[in-house]
């Protein structure tokens, strides 16, 4: 795992905005979103939740804050102090899935991806 951005080599921080731009397309029809914010927070200090490079893809549409800006306070937020009834756990906490969970959740996302 490549806690940084600045600690993968060119070639992967491409690939890394490549593929977050298959998935944002993805995202946004699958949603029927009319934009997206895309965000990365790169270090702990940035807010970053889990020590790996990720983008958070998150789906908009017209009127879902009132302030267009609330989302940033919103997805603060939402890392400070996730609702409860995600029920998250920490990740020492996690259990693993099963082969047959992830194949499932697999095929579901692969036909997402086709074209």
């Amino acid at each position: 795992s490549v806690p940084r951005e600045n600690e993968l080599t060119e070639e992967e921080s491409l690939d890394l905005w490549r593929t977050t731009r298959k998935v944002a397309a993805v995202i946004e029809h699958e949603y029927c979103a009319l934009a997206l914010n895309i965000a990365m927070q790169d270090g702990r200090h940035a807010g970053q939740s889990v020590p790996h490079v990720h983008f958070h893809i998150l789906p908009r549409v017209t009127g879902d804050y009132a302030n267009n800006d609330d989302v940033y306070a919103a997805i603060e937020n939402f890392d400070a102090a996730p609702p409860q009834t995600l029920e998250v756990p920490l990740d020492e906490d996690r259990k693993p899935r099963t082969t047959d969970d992830m194949a499932k959740e697999a095929l579901h996302l692969r036909t997402l991806f086709e074209t």
